[in-house]
């Protein structure tokens, strides 16, 4: 079994993955003056773990709790601007005591401000039912690194990271249906190896109630410093995943409604194994 810290280096991922997760608007860009704002909540409760070769192995218990929120402004109908802001990570590991009452690993936990990413949307494509966008957005290493009482817990990578989203949309049966596929680049800093970005999502409304379907990919260039991945694996290096989530959004008023989404990682490398879930609030307004 891998020690302890390299396990650790899994809880890095939700800090690219929840930004990843509210890729809100798709290929769409908010109207002049439309506001699209959200309060989420995400939590995993992690006992296994992907290894750098993609096997599944036992870990520590861990938990990992972000409060965030996502904000999309329309600058003008062609041009708007793109916030997530993780105002409150918590990350814990869990106490394990053996029986007899020996005390084989320690408690620990860290809270504090994660990892913010502010990004430009402009619309390069809009026809019909067809919408495409690009972005460019900034990851600004605000976050705590190495935290706790073991130093072994974080809130953010340490770094800053550039990312390039393109995304392609299509609206069906009158806008009450849609899909959309998104790539991207993730240049990182720090002696990190750069990503490659990829998902697919789609839905359906039923009255009030949009029935959603994404999945999210990541894969690794691995041409980063390789004493990253081997001694430093808290600052999480080389990650890759394949996650699929299921997700509900249900529109309760005029411009206002809740959402829930889990997610369940197929296959990955150096991340946490369990399901995700979340939930928000959100004002389209």
């Amino acid at each position: 079994m891998e020690n302890l810290k390299t396990k650790l280096a899994a809880i890095s991922l939700l800090i690219l993955l929840v930004p990843g997760a509210a890729w809100a608007g798709g290929g769409w860009t908010p109207a002049a003056g439309a506001h699209y704002l959200k309060l989420g909540q995400y939590s995993i409760f992690a006992q296994n773990y992907y290894t750098p070769a993609g096997d599944r192995v036992p870990i520590f218990s861990t938990q990992v709790h972000i409060t965030s929120v996502y904000w999309e402004y329309g600058l003008t109908d062609k041009l708007g601007v793109v916030a997530y802001v993780p105002f409150f990570n918590r990350s814990t590991l869990n106490e394990v005591v053996r029986p007899d009452g020996e005390l084989v690993q320690s408690g620990d936990e860290l809270n504090g401000f994660g990892d913010p990413e502010v990004r430009v949307k402009y619309s390069l494509y809009r026809e019909g039912p067809w919408a495409v966008a690009a972005s460019i957005g900034l990851g600004l290493p605000l976050g705590n690194p190495a935290g706790g009482s073991t130093q072994l817990l974080q809130t953010g990578d340490g770094e800053f990271n550039q990312k390039l989203l393109v995304e392609a949309s299509r609206s069906f049966k009158g806008g009450n249906g849609y899909a959309t596929a998104t790539v991207g680049f993730n240049n990182r800093t720090q002696g990190f190896s750069e990503e490659f970005i990829y998902g697919v999502e789609g839905g359906i409304k039923a009255g009030s109630l949009w029935l959603i379907g994404k999945v999210n990919g990541l894969e690794s260039f691995k041409n980063g410093a390789e004493d990253l991945s081997v001694n430093n694996g808290i600052f999480s290096n080389n990650l890759e995943y394949l996650v699929v989530s299921p997700a509900i959004a249900w529109q309760v008023g005029k411009s206002w409604g809740v959402t829930a989404d889990a997610g369940f990682a197929l296959r990955g490398e150096r991340i946490l194994a369990d399901p995700s879930y979340s939930v928000g609030v959100y004002l389209d307004l």
